[in-house]
């Protein structure tokens, strides 16, 4: 089964919620309230939904599926030029064949359950295919058995970790594994975060102090720091993205278990609200069904032919 196929199988909680709920039409305007409705439900959010409606009514075109597709396609774009573009009817071909992080060290967050080990064992061996010298750093050491599950991914993998004993500092941990990367001139260090709870302030301020002591050990590191959102949380993800952008200053999210929610939209307000793009989506727990995220390739798997 191609990628495409497992994203479509993946998104048929969310595509069946939304198309089921619209009498499709040649009449745009006969079924605006009904898209709508639909939209919001799918957690698109009131704001983006409205924009949509707007762009469909502006877009004058009778397929009203295909004046959605190109109205979500755009709010999904982060970029404004890049959006300029796919509104004029253009696409800027915005899958590439690699995601190359900025930097060296990617810093992961994000909060306990949305499969942030898991997904940084999937990025290891993404990017082991694309010829990279990948190392981890389990700095979840407040986890029972976190340092564990990322050395055992490591074994499997044949990727070095660097771990320490459960409760140990995770900035001190973080720095030693910069440090140890810049040393061995490797291509790229994955950092493991404990599950921060994004209402318990201190928590926030400790994974703030990770990212300074990784700044200490390799100047202008960490070159990323992305979240691993789950789609099933919904807006409450959503509120989890603000609140670490707010304190590490998020440059990407990764979007988990796209296969298990009729709450696909929520991408949309995480790259209208935020400004940062969505690197990779997962639609399961293979290794090759974490793939690189692509607006036009996600709205057609989601609203179909």
């Amino acid at each position: 089964m191609s990628w495409l196929q497992r994203l479509k199988e993946g998104l048929s909680k969310t595509r069946d919620h939304l198309v089921k709920a619209i009498p499709w039409s040649e009449n745009p305007e006969a079924v605006l309230e009904e898209l709508e409705f639909a939209l919001i439900a799918a957690d698109v959010g009131v704001e983006a939904t409205q924009e949509v409606l707007e762009e469909v009514r502006q877009s004058g075109k009778k397929d009203l599926r295909e004046a959605l597709k190109q109205a979500l396609t755009v709010q999904l774009e982060p970029d404004r030029f890049r959006a300029k573009i796919r509104k004029a009817g253009f696409n800027p071909n915005a899958k590439k064949s690699t995601v190359e992080p900025a930097g060296r060290v990617i810093l992961m967050v994000g909060v306990n359950g949305v499969g942030k080990t898991t997904t940084i064992a999937k990025l290891g061996q993404y990017y082991q295919s694309k010829g990279k010298s990948v190392m981890f750093c389990a700095g979840d050491t407040f986890r029972a058995a976190g340092g564990a599950q990322l050395g055992l991914w490591g074994e499997r993998l044949g990727i070095p970790v660097i771990q320490g004993p459960e409760g140990s500092d995770p900035a001190a941990l973080a720095f030693d594994a910069a440090s140890a990367r810049k040393a061995r001139g490797l291509d790229l260090l994955l950092v493991d975060t404990a599950g921060r709870l994004h209402t318990k302030h201190n928590l926030m301020e400790e994974l703030a102090k990770v990212k300074r002591s990784i700044a200490k050990a390799d100047p202008g590191e960490p070159g990323e720091v992305w979240l691993v959102l789950d789609a099933v949380t919904g807006q409450n993800g959503l509120e989890q993205a603000k609140k670490f952008h707010q304190t590490v200053g998020l440059t990407g999210v990764i979007v988990t278990k796209l296969d298990g929610t009729a709450k696909g939209g929520v991408l949309v307000p995480i790259v209208r609200e935020l400004g940062v793009p969505i690197k990779f989506i997962g639609v399961g727990e293979k290794a090759d069904d974490l793939q690189p995220f692509d607006a036009g390739e996600f709205v057609e798997a989601l609203l179909g032919a």
